[in-house]
């Protein structure tokens, strides 16, 4: 099971920089990037809260499931 996290496409249909994000949601730059490049092994609801606020979106926007093969 794989969950990839879509933060980078959905900032880029924004027209967002993960600097304004950073500054807007008060994550980390680092760790947001870390969500970006999905190495992130969890992420607290209290953040994904944030990001889906911020960036008016859905959970289900930013997380998608691939079943392994």
């Amino acid at each position: 099971m794989t969950i990839r996290v879509n933060l980078d496409l959905i900032l880029v249909k924004r027209g967002i920089k993960l600097t304004e994000l950073s500054g807007a949601v008060d994550i980390t730059l680092p760790n947001l990037s870390i969500l970006k490049t999905n190495k992130a092994k969890a992420i607290r609801f209290s953040t994904l809260d944030a990001i889906c606020k911020e960036l008016n979106c859905q959970p289900g926007d930013l997380l998608e499931y691939i079943p392994e093969e």
